[in-house]
Protein backbone atom coordinates (compact mmCIF):
# COMPACT_ATOMS: atom_id res chain seq x y z
CA UNK A 1 0.00 0.00 0.00
CA UNK A 2 2.76 2.24 0.92
CA UNK A 3 5.14 1.89 -2.42
CA UNK A 4 1.30 2.24 -4.13
CA UNK A 5 1.05 5.95 -2.64
CA UNK A 6 4.68 6.42 -2.83
CA UNK A 7 4.47 5.99 -6.79
CA UNK A 8 0.83 8.44 -7.29
CA UNK A 9 2.84 11.03 -5.26
CA UNK A 10 5.96 10.55 -7.67
CA UNK A 11 3.51 10.60 -10.22
CA UNK A 12 1.57 13.98 -9.24
CA UNK A 13 4.94 15.76 -9.01
CA UNK A 14 6.08 14.35 -12.23
CA UNK A 15 2.96 15.91 -13.94
CA UNK A 16 3.29 19.13 -11.95
CA UNK A 17 7.06 19.37 -13.53
CA UNK A 18 5.93 18.16 -17.14
CA UNK A 19 3.16 21.24 -17.25
CA UNK A 20 5.80 23.65 -15.98
CA UNK A 21 4.27 24.41 -12.52
CA UNK A 22 7.66 22.65 -10.71
CA UNK A 23 8.38 25.32 -8.08
CA UNK A 24 12.13 26.88 -8.74
CA UNK A 25 14.70 27.38 -5.76
CA UNK A 26 14.02 30.66 -4.24
CA UNK A 27 16.49 32.31 -3.09
CA UNK A 28 17.39 35.30 -0.41
CA UNK A 29 18.94 38.47 -0.57
CA UNK A 30 21.99 36.96 0.16
CA UNK A 31 21.86 34.00 -2.24
CA UNK A 32 20.75 31.60 0.28
CA UNK A 33 18.04 28.83 -0.19
CA UNK A 34 14.78 30.40 2.14
CA UNK A 35 13.76 26.59 2.79
CA UNK A 36 16.63 24.15 4.29
CA UNK A 37 16.68 20.23 5.02
CA UNK A 38 19.77 18.54 7.09
CA UNK A 39 20.47 15.14 7.31
CA UNK A 40 23.27 14.30 9.61
CA UNK A 41 24.02 16.58 13.01
CA UNK A 42 27.57 17.80 12.22
CA UNK A 43 25.70 19.68 8.83
CA UNK A 44 22.75 20.96 11.02
CA UNK A 45 25.21 22.38 13.40
CA UNK A 46 27.59 24.05 10.87
CA UNK A 47 24.62 25.29 8.81
CA UNK A 48 23.26 27.26 11.98
CA UNK A 49 26.41 28.27 13.21
CA UNK A 50 26.98 29.93 9.44
CA UNK A 51 23.41 32.07 10.68
CA UNK A 52 21.39 30.20 8.21
CA UNK A 53 19.43 28.36 11.13
CA UNK A 54 15.74 30.01 10.69
CA UNK A 55 15.69 28.63 7.06
CA UNK A 56 16.03 25.11 8.14
CA UNK A 57 13.14 23.57 8.10
CA UNK A 58 13.34 20.00 9.44
CA UNK A 59 16.36 17.83 10.31
CA UNK A 60 16.69 14.35 11.14
CA UNK A 61 17.28 12.34 14.40
CA UNK A 62 20.87 13.26 15.13
CA UNK A 63 20.50 17.23 14.91
CA UNK A 64 20.39 17.76 18.79
CA UNK A 65 21.94 20.67 18.67
CA UNK A 66 21.83 23.54 18.91
CA UNK A 67 18.70 22.58 21.16
CA UNK A 68 16.03 24.48 19.05
CA UNK A 69 16.19 22.33 15.57
CA UNK A 70 15.00 19.58 17.95
CA UNK A 71 11.53 21.35 17.74
CA UNK A 72 11.72 21.37 13.81
CA UNK A 73 9.96 18.49 12.28
CA UNK A 74 11.59 15.11 11.57
CA UNK A 75 12.71 13.30 8.79
CA UNK A 76 13.32 10.40 10.82
CA UNK A 77 16.85 8.41 10.80
CA UNK A 78 18.83 7.02 8.15
CA UNK A 79 17.02 4.42 6.59
CA UNK A 80 13.68 5.16 8.18
CA UNK A 81 13.70 8.42 6.03
CA UNK A 82 11.22 8.36 3.50
CA UNK A 83 11.31 10.44 0.32
CA UNK A 84 7.98 11.18 0.40
CA UNK A 85 8.67 13.00 3.57
CA UNK A 86 10.92 15.33 2.52
CA UNK A 87 8.79 16.15 -0.56
CA UNK A 88 5.95 17.16 1.35
CA UNK A 89 8.14 19.87 2.99
CA UNK A 90 8.66 21.59 -0.38
CA UNK A 91 12.16 22.41 0.89
CA UNK A 92 14.91 24.29 -2.14
CA UNK A 93 17.47 21.90 -1.17
CA UNK A 94 18.62 19.06 1.04
CA UNK A 95 21.78 18.96 2.81
CA UNK A 96 22.65 15.04 3.44
CA UNK A 97 25.78 13.38 5.33
CA UNK A 98 26.85 10.70 2.49
CA UNK A 99 25.81 7.13 2.92
CA UNK A 100 23.05 8.59 5.19
CA UNK A 101 19.81 8.17 2.76
CA UNK A 102 18.99 5.03 0.99
CA UNK A 103 19.86 4.62 -2.60
CA UNK A 104 16.27 4.52 -3.47
CA UNK A 105 15.70 7.30 -1.51
CA UNK A 106 18.04 9.81 -3.15
CA UNK A 107 17.19 8.19 -6.31
CA UNK A 108 13.66 9.20 -6.04
CA UNK A 109 14.50 12.83 -4.89
CA UNK A 110 16.60 13.02 -7.82
CA UNK A 111 13.75 12.58 -10.04
CA UNK A 112 11.71 15.16 -8.62
CA UNK A 113 14.78 17.91 -9.78
CA UNK A 114 15.48 18.28 -5.87
CA UNK A 115 18.64 20.17 -5.45
CA UNK A 116 20.35 18.00 -3.12
CA UNK A 117 24.06 18.32 -1.76
CA UNK A 118 26.14 15.93 -0.30
CA UNK A 119 28.89 16.08 2.10
CA UNK A 120 31.37 13.54 4.11
CA UNK A 121 30.82 13.41 7.95
CA UNK A 122 34.16 14.76 9.52
CA UNK A 123 36.27 12.10 11.19
CA UNK A 124 38.74 14.68 12.54
CA UNK A 125 39.28 18.51 12.99
CA UNK A 126 40.97 18.62 9.72
CA UNK A 127 38.30 17.58 7.98
CA UNK A 128 35.83 19.29 10.21
CA UNK A 129 37.29 22.83 8.66
CA UNK A 130 36.78 21.24 5.28
CA UNK A 131 33.19 20.57 6.14
CA UNK A 132 32.45 24.32 7.39
CA UNK A 133 34.58 25.90 4.22
CA UNK A 134 32.13 23.83 1.87
CA UNK A 135 28.85 24.87 3.52
CA UNK A 136 30.35 28.47 3.72
CA UNK A 137 30.90 28.50 0.46
CA UNK A 138 27.41 27.11 -0.64
CA UNK A 139 25.85 29.55 1.41
CA UNK A 140 28.57 32.39 -0.02
CA UNK A 141 29.31 32.86 3.50
CA UNK A 142 33.28 32.46 2.76
CA UNK A 143 34.17 34.57 5.34
CA UNK A 144 32.02 33.45 8.45
CA UNK A 145 33.11 29.88 7.39
CA UNK A 146 37.07 31.52 8.35
CA UNK A 147 36.02 32.57 11.42
CA UNK A 148 34.06 29.15 13.01
CA UNK A 149 37.46 27.68 11.56
CA UNK A 150 39.51 30.38 13.40
CA UNK A 151 37.32 29.52 16.98
CA UNK A 152 38.08 25.62 16.32
CA UNK A 153 41.81 26.55 15.68
CA UNK A 154 41.90 28.04 18.79
CA UNK A 155 40.23 25.86 20.70
CA UNK A 156 42.13 23.10 19.44
CA UNK A 157 45.18 25.22 20.83
CA UNK A 158 44.04 25.29 24.18
CA UNK A 159 43.58 21.76 24.31
CA UNK A 160 46.97 21.49 23.50
CA UNK A 161 48.16 23.76 25.67
CA UNK A 162 46.27 21.79 28.73
CA UNK A 163 47.59 18.72 27.35
CA UNK A 164 51.62 19.89 27.52
CA UNK A 165 50.47 20.96 30.97
CA UNK A 166 48.97 17.87 32.46
CA UNK A 167 50.95 14.88 30.58
CA UNK A 168 49.24 11.70 31.52
CA UNK A 169 50.52 9.14 29.09
CA UNK A 170 49.52 6.17 30.08
CA UNK A 171 45.78 6.92 30.41
CA UNK A 172 43.37 4.41 28.31
CA UNK A 173 39.52 4.16 27.86
CA UNK A 174 36.97 2.45 26.14
CA UNK A 175 34.16 3.57 24.60
CA UNK A 176 30.93 2.00 25.34
CA UNK A 177 27.86 1.70 22.64
CA UNK A 178 24.56 0.68 24.86
CA UNK A 179 21.12 0.79 23.54
CA UNK A 180 19.47 -1.55 26.41
CA UNK A 181 21.29 -4.19 28.34
CA UNK A 182 21.11 -6.48 25.51
CA UNK A 183 22.59 -4.26 22.58
CA UNK A 184 26.13 -3.12 23.63
CA UNK A 185 28.97 -2.84 21.58
CA UNK A 186 33.00 -1.63 22.19
CA UNK A 187 34.19 0.97 19.95
CA UNK A 188 37.52 -0.26 18.15
CA UNK A 189 40.29 1.18 15.70
CA UNK A 190 39.14 3.66 12.93
CA UNK A 191 36.05 5.17 14.94
CA UNK A 192 35.21 8.41 16.29
CA UNK A 193 35.85 7.41 19.59
CA UNK A 194 39.63 6.13 18.82
CA UNK A 195 39.97 9.82 17.22
CA UNK A 196 38.50 11.86 20.21
CA UNK A 197 40.69 9.51 22.99
CA UNK A 198 43.69 10.49 21.04
CA UNK A 199 42.64 14.18 20.74
CA UNK A 200 42.17 14.33 24.68
CA UNK A 201 45.38 12.63 25.14
CA UNK A 202 44.18 9.04 26.12
CA UNK A 203 45.10 5.81 24.72
CA UNK A 204 42.25 3.80 23.40
CA UNK A 205 41.71 0.31 25.07
CA UNK A 206 40.43 -1.52 22.97
CA UNK A 207 43.06 -2.74 20.44
CA UNK A 208 43.21 -5.77 17.46
CA UNK A 209 40.15 -4.57 15.35
CA UNK A 210 38.17 -2.21 13.92
CA UNK A 211 34.87 -0.12 13.90
CA UNK A 212 32.63 -1.56 16.53
CA UNK A 213 32.00 -5.46 17.86
CA UNK A 214 29.51 -6.83 20.43
CA UNK A 215 30.94 -6.25 23.96
CA UNK A 216 31.85 -9.56 25.83
CA UNK A 217 32.48 -9.55 29.32
CA UNK A 218 35.99 -11.27 28.48
CA UNK A 219 37.11 -8.76 26.13
CA UNK A 220 36.19 -5.79 28.60
CA UNK A 221 37.88 -7.12 31.68
CA UNK A 222 41.25 -7.96 29.23
CA UNK A 223 41.36 -4.54 28.25
CA UNK A 224 41.54 -3.33 31.90
CA UNK A 225 41.01 0.52 30.97
CA UNK A 226 41.05 3.20 33.40
CA UNK A 227 37.79 5.07 32.12
CA UNK A 228 35.21 3.90 30.28
CA UNK A 229 32.88 6.33 28.54
CA UNK A 230 29.49 6.19 27.30
CA UNK A 231 26.77 8.59 25.46
CA UNK A 232 24.32 10.04 27.83
CA UNK A 233 21.58 8.29 25.98
CA UNK A 234 23.42 4.89 26.18
CA UNK A 235 23.86 4.79 29.56
CA UNK A 236 20.47 6.10 30.22
CA UNK A 237 19.41 3.32 28.35
CA UNK A 238 21.25 0.95 31.22
CA UNK A 239 19.08 2.75 34.37
CA UNK A 240 22.43 4.86 34.63
CA UNK A 241 24.96 3.57 36.70
CA UNK A 242 23.41 0.72 38.60
CA UNK A 243 22.17 -0.99 35.44
CA UNK A 244 25.73 -0.70 33.71
CA UNK A 245 26.66 -2.35 37.30
CA UNK A 246 24.38 -5.45 36.10
CA UNK A 247 26.50 -5.78 33.08
CA UNK A 248 28.78 -8.86 32.80
CA UNK A 249 32.27 -7.51 33.14
CA UNK A 250 31.71 -3.97 34.29
CA UNK A 251 32.47 -4.75 38.11
CA UNK A 252 35.60 -6.37 37.19
CA UNK A 253 37.06 -3.06 35.66
CA UNK A 254 39.52 -1.01 37.08
CA UNK A 255 37.12 1.83 35.49
CA UNK A 256 34.11 0.82 37.70
CA UNK A 257 36.35 0.16 41.13
CA UNK A 258 37.34 3.39 40.69
CA UNK A 259 33.82 5.13 40.04
CA UNK A 260 35.53 6.28 36.66
CA UNK A 261 32.64 6.70 34.48
CA UNK A 262 32.15 9.31 31.97
CA UNK A 263 29.40 9.89 29.53
CA UNK A 264 28.68 12.49 27.15
CA UNK A 265 25.86 13.86 25.37
CA UNK A 266 25.98 12.06 21.58
CA UNK A 267 26.71 14.33 19.18
CA UNK A 268 28.82 16.38 21.05
CA UNK A 269 30.79 13.50 21.63
CA UNK A 270 31.09 12.05 18.10
CA UNK A 271 29.66 14.39 15.63
CA UNK A 272 33.08 16.43 15.02
CA UNK A 273 31.63 19.57 14.82
CA UNK A 274 32.40 22.71 15.44
CA UNK A 275 32.79 21.99 19.36
CA UNK A 276 35.34 19.53 18.44
CA UNK A 277 37.92 21.20 20.62
CA UNK A 278 36.12 22.09 23.34
CA UNK A 279 34.38 18.71 24.09
CA UNK A 280 38.72 16.88 23.69
CA UNK A 281 39.16 19.18 25.97
CA UNK A 282 36.53 18.56 28.38
CA UNK A 283 37.16 14.91 28.33
CA UNK A 284 40.93 15.21 28.85
CA UNK A 285 39.72 17.43 31.84
CA UNK A 286 37.49 14.77 33.19
CA UNK A 287 39.95 12.08 33.40
CA UNK A 288 42.96 14.39 34.93
CA UNK A 289 40.92 16.25 37.15
CA UNK A 290 39.19 13.72 39.31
Amino acid sequence: MKRILLSAFLLLNLISCATGEKKSIELSEGGSPQKIITAGGTITEIVYSLGFGDQIIATDRTSTYPKEMQALPSIGYRNQIKSEGILSLSPDIVLVEEGYLSEEVVSQLKLMDLKIHFFKKPTNPDETKNLVRDLARLFEVPDTGEQINENINKDLKRLEAYLLKEQRDSLTAAFVMARGPETLFIAGENTFAEEIFNLAGIKLAAKGFKEFIPLTPESLVSMSPDYLVLFDSGLESLGGLEGLAAVNGVKETEAFREKQVLSFEGHYLSGMGPRVGQVALELAKSVREK
